[in-house]
């Protein structure tokens, strides 16, 4: 049975991070809301934990024309220009594993909450010009701030290798365990088949001697 559950991302809020549990042949839906035309929208995600790692996702436009869609995907990442006003939705699906619940860490950025309105500014006097030192100290926040952005998403890079790992280590783990249980069942097989051998085969010793 497939559900679908639906959920609203204001654009103007300051963008963070979601991570939610995505269950099995189940679909959940995000919106991101434009108020004004070619407004630049970022869009993240990875699978941290789950099957094999991946999903299906589609983003659709306000006109409910499809943006963009892949398959069985475990991360991606692209930026684009909403071009229309209205709500894009932000699909994932898990409809094609019918047991193995994923967990999915995604981010969608709009223009509205790191754009120039609500960029780091140097302050300027009306009708001065800015100095120089003013000028390099306003290059010096920009690099700084792309800095912070690089930094934030090796952080979200290692968060998701080491939830990997980590799922990897526990599955590893439980192989071995029960390879374990395995070989020691069959060795007191191997040990009982034994000795039901040998006493068959003294018992019909026996009767011979009889």
């Amino acid at each position: 049975m497939l559900w679908i559950v639906y959920y609203y991302v204001l654009a103007m809020v300051a963008a963070t991070p979601f991570t939610f549990q995505l269950k099995a042949s189940e679909t959940s839906c995000w919106y991101v809301s434009t108020d004004r035309p070619n407004t630049e929208i970022s869009f993240y995600y990875t699978v941290q934990s789950g099957g094999s790692f991946d999903v299906d996702y589609v983003v659709k436009r306000p006109d409910g024309h499809v943006q963009y869609s892949k398959n069985k995907e475990a991360q991606s990442e692209f930026t684009f220009n909403a071009n229309q006003v209205g709500e894009w939705e932000f699909c994932f699906s898990n409809g094609m594993s019918s047991y193995a619940d994923k967990i999915i860490d995604f981010e969608i950025k709009a223009d509205g909450e790191s754009g120039p309105q609500y960029r780091a500014q140097m302050p300027v006097s009306p009708n001065t010009k800015p100095m120089a030192h003013v000028s390099t100290m306003q290059q010096t926040v920009d690099e700084i701030e792309n800095q912070l952005d690089q930094l934030t998403k090796q952080l979200r890079y290692y968060k998701v290798r080491n939830a990997r790992n980590q799922a990897t280590v526990r599955s590893t783990e439980s192989r071995i365990f029960y390879f374990s249980v395995f070989e020691v069942l069959l060795m007191v097989g191997m040990a009982a088949l034994q000795i039901a051998i040998v006493q068959l085969f003294f018992k019909g010793s026996r009767k011979q001697l009889v």
